[in-house]
């Protein structure tokens, strides 16, 4: 067998983000408890989005497609990470590896397009709101969710078939607590310039194109609320808007952090930081950003917990 063979067959080593000192026993029992409310959060509002009627419209139904991708992201990257941390074990095989970086990759991929659909839905909603039924109908609608998810499908296997093509060398030590594209590059033989480059093509496809969208639909939003006379009609309108420009400004700025940089300039320690808030801390985060700002979620809260019934009761 040869030693190309040997070297692609061999474990990786993730190297995690915590020890086992007591403080950083706290740290890894604070990440669990983020992952559990990330994960009960997102499953909560995918639930309510898909059993309340009154939630059945374009903007909710992309709601819970966020919380999909979130929900299958944190369960993409938390449990290996418990499970290395809690079994004593660093290793992860190439092709769990592989697995991690399509679907963590894919979803990240999926959900920039999946925010530009969403400021687009707004912008229609409240720039042509006579149209919004024709421009958002339920088959477009669907079209672009899916668009979404296969465009973000399509990134991840380029980026598996590419970086598990290179030869791998050295200990194999990956510093950081999963698979991540920049952390692996580090660890090849050979020459990954020309890869370096098509990253950067692809951030630009899948991270300034649809920004570029985004920011063009608020662009038109802003100027619609200038125009607005109500003082009701701002609040409404500005409420509707802030929950989605909030999870833009946390998941674009971590993204283009981490991908928009030249490998040589990347530091391990906050590589680690930044791939921990994009990957569990904001997908805890916006469940609760939006329901905490959103009147018909917290209905939909209070039915199921049958608060409705009793209120109408008495």
């Amino acid at each position: 067998m040869s030693q190309e063979n040997q070297t692609f067959s061999s474990d990786f080593i993730l190297l995690g983000i915590f020890g086992h000192s007591p403080t950083q026993t706290i740290l890894f029992s604070l990440v669990l408890g983020v992952f559990s409310v990330a994960f009960v959060g997102n499953m909560t509002m995918v639930l309510f989005i898909c059993l309340d009627t009154w939630l059945h419209t374009p903007m909710y139904f992309l709601l819970s497609q966020l919380s999909l991708m979130d929900l299958m992201l944190i369960c993409t990257i938390v449990p290996k990470m418990a499970f290395n941390y809690l079994s004593g074990s660093k290793s992860i095989s190439v092709a769990s590896c592989g697995a991690q970086i399509f679907f963590y990759l894919s979803l990240l991929g999926a959900e920039c397009f999946l925010l530009a659909v969403m400021a687009y839905d707004r912008y229609v909603a409240i720039c042509h709101p006579l149209r919004y039924s024709v421009l958002m109908s339920q088959k477009i609608c669907c079209l672009m969710a899916a668009s979404s998810w296969i465009l973000g499908s399509i990134d991840g296997i380029i980026h598996v078939a590419v970086v598990l093509s290179f030869s791998y060398c050295g200990a194999r030590e990956i510093p950081n607590f999963f698979c991540d594209v920049p952390a692996l590059l580090t660890l090849s033989c050979t020459s990954t310039l020309l890869f370096e480059r098509t990253i950067f093509i692809c951030c630009v496809v899948m991270l300034l194109l649809p920004l570029a969208v985004i920011i063009a639909s608020y662009a038109h939003v802003i100027l619609a609320i200038i125009r607005m006379g109500s003082g009701e009609g701002h609040r409404k309108a500005f409420t509707t808007c802030s929950s989605h420009l909030t999870v833009v400004g946390m998941y674009y700025g971590a993204a283009m952090f981490i991908y928009m940089r030249p490998v040589s300039d990347h530091s391990p320690t906050q590589d680690k930081v930044v791939s921990a808030f994009y990957t569990i801390l904001t997908p805890m985060l916006n469940p609760l950003i939006y329901s905490l700002r959103n009147k018909e979620v917290a209905r939909a809260l209070m039915k199921v917990l049958g608060k409705d019934k009793i209120k109408t009761e008495l």
